[in-house]
Formats: structure tokens, sequence, C-alpha cells
């Protein structure tokens, strides 16, 4: 069943916005690398991957339904970007939660909408969102609790760099 002009709007807003946080996740990756963290930088190119994954997940559920995924326009001016292990963990567990909203967002809008054929999708990305916020909120933990010692710091560099690549690929 197609979704109607409003929800198709809403699932492309949240493809945009899966893209976008595939963005900050590179940018932020740079920025580590340039901290010369490349566990760190590592671990954020393949988030950057898996937010290709989740937006791929949207695109094709668009398409299955007759509905046509769309790209909006991506900027990732508004993150701050930082040297800084915290700082970068930081933004990232923000745009986390930002997409977490989104989703929620756009559960409320199904529902009210009587589309029960997103529940699915729906609410495996939910499950997913609490995993992504939960595993960066860690690692910002972990971050704090190194402080300022750096081979505390080179040891989760080192943990982080073994995060396996699974590509962009749904």
């Amino acid at each position: 069943m197609k979704l109607n002009e409003e929800l198709e709007a809403k699932f492309n807003a949240q493809i945009t916005l899966e893209f976008e946080a595939s963005l900050v996740y590179r940018q932020l990756a740079i920025e580590m690398d340039l901290a010369d963290l490349p566990g760190m930088a590592s671990w954020l190119r393949r988030q950057a991957d898996e937010e290709i994954v989740h937006a791929n997940k949207f695109i094709d559920h668009l398409d299955a339904r007759g509905n046509h995924p769309r790209i909006g326009d991506i900027s990732t001016g508004h993150i701050t970007v930082s040297e800084d292990p915290r700082e970068t963990f930081k933004t990232a567990l923000e745009h986390e939660r930002r997409v977490s909203e989104s989703i929620r967002d756009l559960y409320r809008a199904c529902a009210k909408a009587e589309d029960i054929d997103s529940n699915p999708l729906l609410n495996w990305f939910l499950a997913e969102q609490i995993e992504e916020e939960a595993t960066v909120d860690e690692i910002l933990g972990r971050l704090e609790h190194t402080g300022d010692d750096g081979p505390g710091l080179l040891r989760l560099d080192d943990e982080l760099a073994g995060r396996p690549n699974v590509g962009t690929e749904a």
C-alpha cells in the first residue's frame, strides 16, 4: 500500500537524516585521524557506513510501497568538530539522539495515519537506536574515565579499531 504524501515526505526526511548521520560520522572520523587516534577514526568510519545501511532500509521501504525515495539537502555545518575524542563522541551522541527523536516522530506519524505496514521497519529502528545511543554513551563514559591518561586513551583507541567492517548494503 502506497504511503500518503505526508508520510512519504517524512520518510524522505529520515532518509536525508540518515545520510547526514553518515557524513557527520565521516567528519568525526577525520578529526580522530588528525588527532592520531586511528582506532577511533576507524570505528567512526564503520558507523558512517552503518548509517548508509540505515538510509538504504528506508529507501527500500519507500520503493517497495510504490513511493519515490528522495535525498534532500544535507549539511554538517551544525556539528562541533574537535580533535578531542570526548568532544567528538559528545557530538556523535547528540546526533544519535536527534536521529532517535526523528524516528519516534516518524513512528507517531505512521500510527496517526494507521500505517501498520511500517511498524516492522520502525520497530527495528527503535531498537537499533537504543543500541546506538547506548554504545556511543558507553564510549563517551569510558573516555571520561580515562581523563588525561594517555595509555588508557590508546588502549580504548586500539579496542575500537577492532570493529568489523560490514559495508553499506543492508
